[in-house]
Formats: C-alpha cells, sequence, structure tokens
C-alpha cells in the first residue's frame, strides 16, 4: 500500500514547505463518551453491512438491568441486537468491584477497571450497549435492605430513572426478581430499582433536576426474565402471565447462531473464569409481566418499531427500503448514494429526537464501511505529560472505489486547524504529520469515576451527565471533514496508540495523559511490631524529559521520616529513580497514611501510577493517590520462613514479609525441594480451583504437616456453579466440605469458641477486639460437615441468620497443624487491618510454640 505524505510540521524551523509550521493549543469541554478502541469502527463485512441496513428500519429499544458484570443474559442481549435489530442495552448498577479475581491480585476498584474493559468486549461480541450506574460493589449482601442502605437508594434510583429517560428503552426487562430469589442483596436491588424507575420515569416532578438534559419516559412494560435454580430455563412453576421467546435462532448474515455469539460475549469476563463452550440448541424464555400494558405473545408486541414513530420520516423510511432492496454484497460501496441521501433527509428531522440520532450515528457508520474508509490518527508514544508535545500521525484512506474528498482535519477545542482540498485515492494512505503542545490544563486519563475518592460505597460524580457511559471521553480527538456524495460528513476519533508485538501483531493501546512525574511507593503497607524503624521506598517515574523538582511527604504528626525531602532531576522520559526514607513509628499503637507529594516548577501532585496490562484487555493505566498505609501494632511471631502457594491471585504475601517473615513462593521446582525448612506454608485463596500443581503435590503436603509442619489454606470452592472444582478430593488430611456460607457483614460479633486454645493466645492473645475494623466481610466459602478431627474455632453469623462455625477449623495432624479458614485475611492483610495480622502471626507460628 502506498502513503502519500501530506505535509511535515516540525518546531521553529524555517525550511518548511509550503505549509508552516502549526502548533496546536487544546481546549476540551465534551461529554460525549467514546471508548478509546472505539477509535477506528470495526469494519463491517458486506453480509453485516446488510444486516446493519435493515437495522436502520427499525426504531425500538429495551434495556436489560441487573448487578454486575456476568449478571446480563448475553443471548438475550444478542438476539435483541443482531436478530430484533432494536437499541439493546445492558445497564450494570456496579461495575464488579467487590468480587473475586481469578486472574490477577487486583482487588477494589482495579478489578472494576478490569470488568468494565470485560465488559465492553462482551459488548462488542453481542452488539449491546454498556451502561453503569454509580454504585460500588462493595462485595457479597445478603439483603435489598443492606444493599440500599449502603449505596442510598435514592441515589441509584435516581441513576436507573436518568438512563431510561436518556435512552427510551420501549421495554425494561430485569434478570432478577426483587426478593430472596435473586440470591444476593444486590440482584435484588436491581430489579427493584428497575421495577420503581419503570414508574416514576415519566413522572416530571420526580427526580426534576434530570430535566435540564432529558425529558420524562415512560416504557411501555417491564419484564423479568425469569429463570429456576441453576439458571436452568425450563417453564417456571410461578402462577402468572408469562410469555415464552425463543432466542436461539441462526443468523446466516453472520453465520453463526444467537447462541455461539453469547458464548464468545460471555467467555469475555475472564477474570471470573466465565468462558463457556458454544451451544446450538434451541433456547426458549420466559419472561414474567411486571408493570405496564401486559404482553401476550411477544414482549415488543404492541410497539411501533417502524419511522412511523418520528414525525416527518416518510422519506427516510422509503430511502432506507430502496437501500435494503437494491443492495449489493459484491458492491456494497454502490449504496453510498442513497445513504449519503439518507444522511441528507435525516438532517432535515427533529435533531433532539433519540433516533434521529442513533440512526445518523448508524448511517455514518455504514457510509466509512461501504468506502472502506480508514481514519485514525497514532501518537508515536502511549503517553503524553501535561504540558508536553507529541508527534501524532493522523492517517486516512479509502479502499472502495468512489469519490472521497478531505476537506478537513481538526484537533477539537484547537486555535487552528487545515483546509484541504485532497482527493483520496484507492489504497493510497494519506499521512499528516503534526507536533502537538498538549495544555497544561488538560485533564489526566483517569476514569471518570475514579477522579474522587469513593464515598458511601458509591462513585462521586458531580456531572449528570456523565452517569452511565462505560469509560470517559479522552480528551485528545481528531475531527475529520470529507466530501462524499456532494455532502460534508465529520467524523471525530480518539487519539490511540498502536504498535506491533513480534507475537501478537497489531495492537492498539489507549493514548494516555499524565502527570509530569508519579510517584510509588513499594508496599502499599507498613507494619511496625515495635518501635524499630523502617525503610520505605518511594519509585519516582518521569512522564516527561527533563523532569525536576522534589519529593516531601504529607504524614500524621506522631510519625517521624528523614530525611523530610530529597531533590530528584532526571533527564530520560520514563526513567525511575528509587529513594529510600526512613520512617519512624510512635511509641502508642496508630495507624494512618504516608502521601507522597511531587512538587515540579509547574505544581504538586499526589498521583502515584498503576498499569493493568492483561492481554485479554487494552493496557490501562490509573493514577491513585501516591500513599502507604501505616500500622504500629503490638504483634508477635514465632514463625520466620514462610513457603507461599499461590492461587488466584493476592498479595499476602507481601503483608508476611511486612511482619518479618522470609516468604518464598512455591512454584513446581521449590515444591519438589525439602519442604521442613519452612515454619509455615500458606495457600492463597482459590489455589486448590486453580492450580493443577495441588493434586501432584497433595500427599507431599501432607507429609509435611504429618512431620511436624504447619500448613494454612485460606478459601476455595467447591465448584459449580462458581467455577473449577477442586483439584484433590481431601484438601485437608480428614475430609471436610466447602460450603458457600459467608457472613457479609464485616461488624458481624465473633464468638471465641475455643478461648484457650493455642490459636487465640500464643504468641498474641486474641480477643473480640482483634475483629474491629475489618474491611467488606468477614469471610467466605466457610468449611461444613468437617470430620470430628478438627475444631472450629470461631462462631459469627449475618443479622437474622443462624450464625456459623465454619470460618476457621483447626486440627493437629501427627506432629503438625493444619488450617482452613475462609477469613478474608487476603482484603484485610492489604488494608492494614491489626487484628488480621495478629491472628494470621498465630496461625503461622503453630509450629514453633
Amino acid at each position: 500500500m502506498k502513503k502519500t505524505s501530506l505535509f511535515y510540521l516540525l518546531p521553529f524551523t524555517p525550511q518548511l514547505s509550503p505549509f508552516t509550521f502549526l502548533l496546536f493549543t487544546f481546549h476540551f469541554s465534551l461529554f460525549t463518551f467514546n471508548s478509546p478502541l472505539q477509535a477506528q469502527v470495526k469494519p463491517q463485512t458486506a453480509s453485516e453491512i446488510l444486516l446493519n441496513l435493515k437495522k436502520l428500519n427499525v426504531c425500538g429499544s429495551v434495556l436489560h438491568v441487573a448487578a454486575h458484570p456476568d449478571d446480563e443474559n448475553s443471548l438475550l442481549l444478542t438476539y435483541m441486537a443482531k436478530d430484533r435489530l432494536v437499541w439493546t442495552g445492558y445497564l450494570a448498577l456496579t461495575r464488579g468491584d467487590g468480587g473475586q479475581n481469578l486472574i490477577g491480585s487486583e482487588q477494589g476498584e482495579y478489578i472494576g477497571v478490569i470488568r468494565t474493559q470485560e465488559l465492553q468486549a462482551a459488548r462488542r461480541a453481542d452488539g449491546a450497549e454498556q451502561l453503569f450506574a454509580r454504585a460500588y460493589d462493595f462485595g457479597f449482601s445478603k439483603t435489598r435492605e443492606e444493599t440500599l442502605k449502603f449505596w442510598g437508594e435514592s441515589k441509584i434510583l435516581g441513576d436507573v430513572v436518568y438512563l431510561i429517560r436518556k435512552h427510551q428503552p420501549d421495554v425494561v426487562i430485569t434478570r432478577f426478581p426483587p426478593d430472596a430469589r435473586a440470591g444476593h442483596g444486590h440482584h435484588n436491588s436491581s430489579a427493584y430499582l428497575a421495577e420503581e424507575a419503570f414508574k416514576l420515569s415519566g413522572d416530571a416532578t420526580k427526580f426534576p433536576e434530570q430535566l435540564a438534559y432529558v425529558q420524562p419516559w415512560q416504557p411501555k412494560r417491564i419484564v423479568w426474565n425469569t429463570f429456576s435454580p441453576g439458571f436452568q430455563n425450563s417453564k417456571p412453576a410461578d402462577r402468572g402471565s408469562f410469555v415464552p421467546l425463543e432466542i436461539s435462532g441462526y443468523n446466516p448474515l453472520l453465520g453463526k447462531s444467537y447462541t455461539e455469539l453469547a458464548a464468545e460475549s460471555r467467555s469475555n469476563h475472564k477474570s471470573q473464569g466465565f468462558g463457556v463452550p458454544a451451544t446450538r440448541n434451541v433456547r426458549i424464555d420466559y419472561f414474567f409481566h411486571k408493570g405496564g400494558e401486559p404482553a401476550q405473545k411477544d414482549i415488543l408486541e404492541g410497539i411501533d418499531m417502524t419511522w412511523n414513530r418520528v414525525k416527518g420520516s416518510e422519506t427516510v423510511a422509503q430511502l432506507i427500503d430502496q437501500a435494503i432492496k437494491n443492495y449489493n454484497v459484491s458492491y456494497p460501496v454502490g449504496s453510498v448514494p442513497v445513504l449519503a441521501k439518507i444522511y441528507e433527509e435525516l438532517g432535515k428531522l427533529d435533531a433532539d429526537n433519540l433516533y434521529v440520532k442513533m440512526k445518523k450515528k448508524e448511517t455514518e457508520d455504514l457510509i466509512i464501511s461501504c468506502l472502506g474508509l480508514w481514519i485514525e490518527t497514532n501518537p508515536v508514544d502511549y503517553s503524553v505529560a501535561v504540558g508536553d508535545k507529541i508527534e501524532v500521525k493522523i492517517s486516512a484512506v479509502k479502499r472502495a472505489e468512489f469519490p472521497v474528498k478531505l476537506t478537513r482535519v481538526q484537533f477539537l477545542g484547537a486555535k487552528l486547524d487545515t483546509t484541504l482540498n485532497l482527493d483520496l485515492r484507492l489504497n493510497e494512505t494519506t499521512t499528516l504529520p503534526i507536533l502537538a503542545q498538549i495544555p497544561k490544563t488538560t485533564k489526566i486519563t483517569q476514569p471518570y469515576w475514579l477522579e474522587k475518592p469513593i464515598k458511601d460505597k458509591v462513585f462521586q460524580i458531580d456531572d449528570q451527565r456523565k452517569i452511565g457511559p462505560p469509560e470517559s471521553t479522552p480528551e485528545l480527538q481528531t475531527a475529520y471533514t470529507f466530501q462524499i456524495d456532494s455532502q460534508f460528513f465529520t467524523f471525530t476519533k480518539p487519539w490511540i496508540y498502536k504498535f506491533t508485538d513480534p507475537v501478537d501483531g497489531e495492537i492498539y493501546r489507549p493514548f494516555e495523559v499524565r502527570p509530569e512525574v508519579t510517584a510509588n511507593v513499594a508496599e502499599p503497607v507498613y507494619v511496625f511490631a515495635d518501635n524499630k524503624p523502617k525503610t520505605v521506598e518511594v519509585i519516582l517515574k518521569a512522564q516527561r524529559p527533563n523532569a525536576s523538582g522534589k519529593l516531601t511527604f504529607c504524614l500524621p504528626n506522631t510519625w517521624k521520616v528523614t530525611p523530610e525531602k530529597a531533590a530528584f532531576e532526571m533527564k530520560d522520559k520514563y526513567e525511575e529513580k528509587r529513594f529510600t526514607f526512613t520512617l519512624t513509628p510512635p511509641a502508642s499503637n496508630e495507624q494512618g497514611h504516608v502521601i507522597m507529594m511531587i512538587e515540579t516548577p509547574s505544581g504538586t501532585s499526589t498521583k502515584g501510577i498503576r498499569t493493568l496490562p492483561h492481554k485479554h484487555i487494552p493496557t490501562q493505566t490509573i493514577f491513585p493517590e501516591a500513599e502507604a498505609a501505616v500500622v504500629k501494632l503490638s504483634v508477635k511471631t514465632t514463625a520466620k520462613n514462610i513457603g507461599y502457594i499461590a492461587g488466584a491471585g493476592d498479595e499476602v504475601p507481601a503483608s508476611l514479609r511486612q511482619m518479618g517473615c522470609q516468604v518464598t513462593l512455591l512454584d513446581e521446582v521449590e515444591l519438589n525441594k525439602n519442604l521442613a525448612v519452612y515454619d509455615a506454608i500458606v495457600v492463597g485463596i482459590r489455589a486448590y480451583n486453580t492450580e493443577d500443581r495441588m493434586g501432584f503435590f497433595q500427599n507431599k503436603l501432607m507429609e509435611y504437616v504429618k512431620n511436624g509442619g504447619t500448613m494454612v489454606v485460606q478459601y476455595a470452592t467447591s465448584g459449580g456453579f462458581l467455577g473449577n472444582g477442586l483439584k484433590v478430593k481431601d484438601i485437608g488430611p480428614y475430609p471436610f466440605k466447602i460450603s458457600r456460607d459467608r457472613v457479609t457483614d464485616e461488624e458481624a460479633k465473633m464468638t471465641l469458641l475455643q478461648p484457650n486454645h493455642p490459636i487465640l493466645n500464643t504468641p498474641n492473645k486474641i480477643t473480640e477486639a482483634d475483629f474491629a475494623g475489618w474491611v467488606q466481610e468477614r469471610g467466605i466459602y466457610f468449611a461444613q460437615d468437617w470430620d470430628k478431627n478438627y475444631v472450629p474455632l470461631f462462631r459469627c453469623g449475618d443479622p437474622n441468620e443462624a450464625e456459623k462455625d465454619g470460618s476457621l477449623i483447626y486440627t493437629q495432624y501427627g506432629k503438625g497443624h493444619f488450617v482452613y479458614t475462609g477469613l478474608s485475611f487476603f482484603r484485610e492483610l492489604p488494608a492494614g487491618v491489626s487484628g488480621a495480622y495478629r491472628l494470621f502471626a498465630n496461625l503461622i507460628s503453630l509450629s514453633k510454640k
């Protein structure tokens, strides 16, 4: 493919081509939300173009509502989007921040960022659009009352009302019932809030502040997409108004059945281990009437989904019929003139009409696909610092024989732009290299829901218009204006970095605007068991060349750090420098945070950097506060040498090191060595589900215990609906089962069943006070039906439920000790919870008592 270079802009060089140097300054105040990876419209095949031409003729919409990533009925979304051809949205109240992670150690808002991208990938597979409310997933909740108490019912209800008003669905479909059958307080709440929002969204007196941006809207009906236990879609036993719907058809234009496409969508939930096989069988779902006008045979019945619902659209409808009738699958570009005419006629209709806006965008995408038009703006690097310069390359190429003229290239908000008169040539890429100046006022590339600290289990989003979109609007974008069939079309695309990997080929990565310098503390938590100072390491990273300044601290008055500041100077972009400081705790037990202050000539920043480089999603970069928790507590441990078998990912090894332990990660090589050197072996969360080696080394591990070792196993699951089964028949030396029991109230009373047991007394005296300040939950996947040789240590329970004894069980086996625990140490230790450290210290010290 040939490349035609329009011009090259070099800074302040007098020997320029006829085009003089242009220095662009940007001003952005955008509230449209485009995914960075939607910078390039995915090329549609000729058959997909035909399908989407047919979709142009459909003016209808449905909104599916549930609580989390993975709650959605992927098959239903696929069927609605690709068979019924209606706009299909999936509203997840949360981003799945409180769930477990099978692919890494990320927790909290970080796993929420990963699952957001997984949902985006799922929607690209099934054709629906992803939406979110502001609710933070704080972990498993057993009741709607608890959930709405944390979230604040009015806040999240307002979000659902707003999104119904904004997207105007004809039908709202809940995934769960608003009662205990939902199995989770978040699930229950999602159905309850959807039903309440259905009643309120058409009432202008409810949430009137929203009317500055949206108008009241009343959907025709709301239904529950029912299921029987285990999500089996057999005919429900409940009495009531049910509508059956076969959603498993085959689409010859796509070459796949909807069940196959749904499996592709579902399998994007990789952090939860939800890969599923494709099925090709008949699937009938049932829908239970919950409100509005009841349906008899079809949940979309009685809804006019033609252009008749848009005033003055008769010509548009006729042109779309003409486009479908005359479409030539071997010559898609032949449809460009009629598509251009459709676009022109849409421009004569009410610009505020939902379907006019939606169909204009669909028409633009069809024109791009029919022309084989490829446009993108690629910076030469994946990031730029605020206030710095970067070279970008603008590219445009058409790959179908039809006159296309590039008439303008503009950076949104720029003081200057280019006016052109360039005919694109077939299969010849036009390139425009530009050196761009990024203003100091540009916001860093932070997910919009993380710009402010999470408060009261809700993301703090002040702008009403930002509620709903899955991702932030990229700050840096390019607008291309083309003349096509005597009309002018402007396509706006975010900047996006691309590179070639020798194994994976061409890869796109979201382009990032970063602070000048970031600071990362080596450990998230520093634990002090005595008054001895500890060394704190801080890694500074330059995000631009020639970065200089000083690093200072903000810390509690009773803590001391030396030196109090450090000057830095870094010549190269991405250069790192490590600084060590001595942190001295107070005499009394207390905890707090140390915050890094980065001072440069441009100002002060407190941002760190964390990159999430998982290959199944675009690389995500977050800029958290540059801080570490500091904890002074009374904790003793007699264990010094710990072996750790990593499971699904957690940060417990770092916490053990903070207690003064030497930790060795036990892979296959290390497990084949002499295990007797370890005072204790700790097994990470779900290792017995995810690691095949557990089955191979189980006998050796039991021999280690029998000969005097201590083994502490953190939670596993029994498999089934939750994922992989166990790799061994029995985890411990004597049989026990793993239940789905959990205690979600992190403040639940903990009764000590064996107050004189060594685990509760040596080397640290454990009392109920050690369970103060725990986060998210007490524990999950408790033991049950244990052999008589085991001794339970604690009893706890959620409000209005029977208490449970399986959070931690202990047995002596031979000369050694075995513990299984569902207590959430993997959350508590990284959070710096004092009592969790003291109890875990006792567990690993059993062989030293």
